[in-house]
């Protein structure tokens, strides 16, 4: 399987690619991009077409600046969790009334918390807000708390009986750690909604003890396609059924690439890659017709003094040690060459530098990039990773410029 719609699915949807089509033939940026194409009319001619990344993407609606027909138009961040922000578009509604017709985690007899970050740009609140409107239950909209907060916070959801909360995983983290810390438990709670992010296995653990009865909902997507796709628990973490508005395509490598298929679409998605990998496949949950099984990220390999680091597999080593909740990898440049890379560990760990000296002698990279300054590879036991206040979410990696401005001392 290539596509997660057979022909006789997508046929209909087809004339929104070729419309996007011409919307991106007009990007002067573009030149000749499109210039011997054919307007894809079968689901050969879309995978013949060129693919979209992030940049082409922000350049096409940099130059469309689409307006939504009906409502507002929206401008939402998109460009990554520490990236500068760039402009992504949807109109009021946020496409959620498609989603809901086939995916309802919510009804009308919930207390749903709505905890991910209602700040400046970033658009999962709202989303989620529109979700929740169309369920007709009742909602916190609590967004970001500090870390003095939750202790009381938390007592006030188990005080009203909260049955649902969503947020990135990042955010549950920090909410669930905190109440297994403090002994308080949220014996109410059935639901857990999540996007953002993957899901993160260390949740279950302090589910089990806060809130045993509740279990995970998961959407996937990203600012530029929007829901692309929801997951029950009954299927596995990594699975998501596609919506019949979003067309899924496995891309040379295993790469993704998502084509909307929604009239009202703003964005011009059409063959977009958000940089991961996975297959179409067959979900446990017994549901019908193709599921999307996402593999991981592949832009997760970085440079470090020309060698690929493989990011992803660095932390899963880290992750599996006794007391470890979290680790991120921290890359600090200068002049464009990396001078140091740390490892912060949130949580326990018993002998960081045991760690080091292990992370050293098996990654590759590691030990020949910093073969002669090996001092410069670091674990650091932190009480919080680098995150973005923004969008409540906390990266793999962090890439840091200490390369000294024009006129400022090294």
């Amino acid at each position: 399987m290539r596509f997660s719609l057979t022909e006789e699915q997508a046929t209909g949807g087809l004339a929104v690619a070729r419309r996007n089509l011409e919307l991106l033939c007009t990007v002067p940026e573009f030149g000749d991009r499109y210039a011997e194409v054919t307007p894809p009319g079968t689901l050969a001619e879309l995978a013949a077409l060129p693919p979209l990344a992030k940049d082409d993407l922000n350049t096409a609606l940099a130059h469309l600046e689409p307006t939504a027909e009906q409502g507002a138009t929206w401008l939402f961040q998109s460009g990554g969790s520490t990236g500068a922000p760039k402009v992504g578009y949807a109109p009021t509604g946020f496409y959620m009334a498609k989603v809901f017709e086939h995916w309802q985690p919510l009804d009308r007899d919930d207390i749903f918390v709505n905890a991910w970050g209602a700040g400046r740009m970033w658009g999962a609140h709202f989303l989620a807000a529109g979700l929740a409107d169309l369920s007709g239950c009742r909602v916190i909209a609590l967004g970001s708390v500090t870390r003095e907060e939750y202790p009381q916070w938390l007592g006030f959801l188990a005080d009203r009986k909260v049955t649902a909360i969503g947020g990135t995983p990042s955010v549950l983290r920090l909410w669930f750690a905190h109440a297994r810390a403090a002994g308080i438990e949220l014996p109410s709670l059935r639901k857990v909604l999540w996007l953002g992010e993957a899901w993160q296995p260390q949740l279950e653990e302090d589910l089990a003890l806060v809130a045993p009865k509740a279990r995970r909902h998961g959407m996937f997507g990203s600012t530029e396609t929007w829901v692309v796709g929801s997951n029950t628990p009954d299927c596995p973490a990594d699975t998501f059924h596609p919506f019949p508005h979003q067309l899924v395509h496995v891309g040379d490598g295993g790469l993704l690439d998502f084509t909307s298929l929604d009239p009202a679409m703003l964005n011009p998605v059409l063959r977009y890659r958000t940089g991961d990998a996975g297959e179409l496949t067959t979900c446990r949950c017994g549901r019908p017709g193709p599921a999307m099984r996402v593999l991981g990220r592949r832009d997760s390999v970085v440079q470090v003094r020309g060698l690929g680091l493989h990011v992803d597999e660095l932390l899963a080593r880290v992750e599996r040690e006794p007391g470890v909740l979290r680790a991120q990898v921290v890359i600090t440049e200068q002049g464009g060459r990396a001078k140091q890379v740390d490892v912060l560990v949130l949580g326990a760990l018993s002998d960081p530098d045991a760690l080091r000296r292990e992370l050293l002698s098996a990654t590759f990279t590691l030990s020949t990039a910093f073969v002669h300054d090996p001092e410069q590879v670091r674990v650091r036991v932190v009480d919080a990773l680098v995150g973005n206040d923004r969008t409540g979410k906390t990266a793999a990696f962090v890439v840091r410029d200490e390369t000294p401005m024009v006129g400022e001392e090294s």
